[in-house]
């Protein structure tokens, strides 16, 4: 049977009409931009409502194994890349500056004040991985008492909020830059990681033969004031999956080389007793246009 192509338009103009009224004019685009093109998918796929009705199952899957530590539909969104998406729409980076990229689904606010030079590892993680740097504006000069907000996974492949076993601050802590911009602490070298796979997510990706990994990074958000606030990663440059990061966060000016030191490396400080690495990590922040980003809690997914 032919779809006549005049009654599907007359249902898509009678619904994008329906919100001609919303006081909001922001509102109102949204709603009517949604509708037609939410329309159109459906028309250009043809979709049946056998799909359709298992595409309301999938997000009825989604609500109920999403809770206060795990959100699934952040998962959907990073996964179809709407995420990354979004962060470039909303973060433009100047020339010079450190790009952005996703927030990701385990940051978790609060992270303690740790001292300049202090360990983020509160048990044994991976190997130890000195990272420092120096946080200047566009113009080279230094940035005092900016605050850099870091968390990474263990080597056991989890993130503390995932880990029962793991200390509630493992891996996490917030340090501020010295007079002269510079920051120093320890973390360990990251490992990739998949994403929770074993819901409605990990499903979509196992269906279109994708994979659920992570390339290897660090996370950061970092902000002072009078400057825009900087939420990116750290990837290892020796990371599997730099290619096929299947949250698509990966740029190349992140991508950043470890260097490998051994246990008798005269410069290894003394609670390191094997191995280790460094990072010597350059952070530029943009000048705020006075609508800096706030960091917000997105929930939390293990």
């Amino acid at each position: 049977m032919t779809v006549n192509p005049r009654a599907t338009k007359e249902i898509t103009q009678a619904v994008h009409e329906s919100f001609e009224h919303t006081p909001s004019p922001r509102l109102r685009r949204i709603m009517q931009s949604l509708v037609t093109h939410l329309h159109a998918f459906v028309t250009d796929v043809e979709l049946t409502e056998d799909e359709w009705a298992k595409a309301i199952e999938i997000l009825t899957a989604t609500g109920h194994i999403t809770d206060d530590k795990r959100q699934e539909f952040i998962l959907w969104s990073d996964t179809l890349g709407v995420s990354m998406l979004v962060d470039a729409l909303a973060h433009p980076a100047p020339d010079g500056a450190t790009e952005s990229t996703i927030l990701g689904p385990f940051y978790v606010p609060g992270s303690p004040l740790r001292p300049l030079g202090s360990s983020m590892a509160e048990q044994e993680a991976g190997t130890p991985a000195h990272i420092f740097g120096q946080v200047r504006g566009l113009d080279g000069k230094p940035i005092a008492g900016a605050e850099l907000d870091v968390w990474q996974n263990g080597d056991n492949r989890l993130y503390a909020v995932q880990d029962p076993d793991a200390p509630e601050f493992h891996l996490r802590g917030r340090f501020r830059t010295d007079d002269d911009g510079r920051f120093s602490f320890w973390a360990v070298r990251p490992v990739p990681y998949a994403i929770p796979d074993d819901g409605p997510v990990g499903k979509m990706l196992n269906a279109t033969a994708r994979h659920p990994w992570r390339a290897a990074h660090v996370h950061l958000v970092v902000k002072a004031p009078g400057y825009r606030s900087l939420t990116t990663h750290i990837f290892d440059a020796e990371s599997d999956y730099l290619d096929s990061d299947t949250v698509f966060a990966v740029k190349e000016s992140l991508c950043l080389s470890f260097t490998e030191h051994g246990a008798d490396d005269p410069g290894r400080p003394e609670h390191v007793t094997g191995p280790w690495v460094s990072l010597d990590l350059p952070l530029v922040l943009a000048p705020s246009d006075g609508e800096d980003g706030v960091v917000t809690d997105r929930g939390r997914t293990h």
